[in-house]
C-alpha cells in the first residue's frame, strides 16, 4: 500500500513538474519575442515574467531529485558491471549487495546533511512560527532573488529526494534478496503495448503480439 502510494506520488510529481516547466518555458519564450513587436510591445511588457527562469530552474531541480529515486526503482541508472558479471555467482551477489549498500549509505548521508542544512536555513524558524512558538533569535533564513520564496523550501528537495532514493535502494536490495533479480529497464519497451495485439490487416494474416512481431 505504501509502495503504491509512493510510486504514484513520485510519478505525479515528476510528470507535473515536467509539464509545468515546459509550459512556463514556452510562455516565457513567446513573451520575449512578443515584447519586440512594436504593435503589442507596450501591452506585453506590462506582464512581468522575470521570475519564470528562476522557477523553471527550481522545478527541474526537484524533478531531477525525484527522478533519481524513480531511476533506482526502475533500474535506469547507468552502471558498470563488467567486473561483477565475470565473478562467480556467490561473489557476484556480494558485489551487488555492496553496490546497493553504497547507494543506500551515500543517499542517507546526503539526505541527513541536506535536512540539517534546510533546518538551519530557515525551516526551524518557519516551523516554530506556524506552531506559535517563540522564535527567539532563530534566523528567518534567506529568500530567493525573484520569487522571494524561502530558500529552505527550495533546498528541501535535497533531503526529500535523497531519503526517497535511499528507500528505493533498500527496496531494491530487499527484492533482490527475495527473488535474486534486479530491476531492469527495457529501452525498447513501450508502456501499454506489452499485451496489445495487432488487428488483422491485409497481407499480414492473423493478429500477432507486437513484441513478438518485432
Amino acid at each position: 500500500m505504501i509502495n503504491r502510494f509512493l510510486n504514484h506520488l513520485e510519478e505525479w510529481i515528476i510528470a507535473s513538474l515536467m509539464a509545468a516547466a515546459t509550459l512556463l518555458i514556452f510562455v516565457a519564450v513567446v513573451h520575449r519575442y512578443a515584447s519586440g513587436i512594436p504593435v503589442i510591445q507596450d501591452y506585453v511588457l506590462k506582464i512581468n515574467l522575470s521570475w519564470a527562469q528562476e522557477l523553471c530552474i527550481y522545478m527541474f531541480v526537484w524533478m531531477a531529485k525525484f527522478g533519481a529515486a524513480y531511476g533506482v526503482r526502475e533500474g535506469v541508472h547507468v552502471g558498470v558491471d563488467v567486473l561483477i558479471a565475470r565473478l562467480p555467482v556467490d561473489w557476484r551477489k556480494k558485489g551487488v549487495y555492496l553496490a546497493l549498500f553504497g547507494g543506500t549509505f551515500f543517499t542517507f548521508v546526503i539526505g541527513s546533511l541536506g535536512l540539517r542544512f534546510v533546518w538551519e536555513n530557515g525551516m526551524h524558524y518557519a516551523l516554530f512560527h506556524v506552531l506559535g512558538f517563540d522564535t527567539g533569535d532563530l534566523p528567518e533564513g534567506p529568500t530567493t532573488p525573484d520569487l522571494e520564496w524561502p530558500t529552505w523550501f527550495i533546498y528541501s528537495a535535497v533531503p526529500l529526494g535523497s531519503f526517497l532514493m535511499c528507500y528505493r535502494f533498500v527496496q531494491v536490495a530487499w527484492n533482490y534478496w527475495k527473488t535474486g533479480e534486479m530491476p531492469r529497464h527495457d529501452e525498447a519497451a513501450v508502456d501499454g503495448l506489452d499485451d496489445m495485439e495487432m488487428e488483422e490487416l491485409p497481407g499480414i494474416g492473423k493478429t500477432a503480439n507486437l513484441r513478438g512481431a518485432s
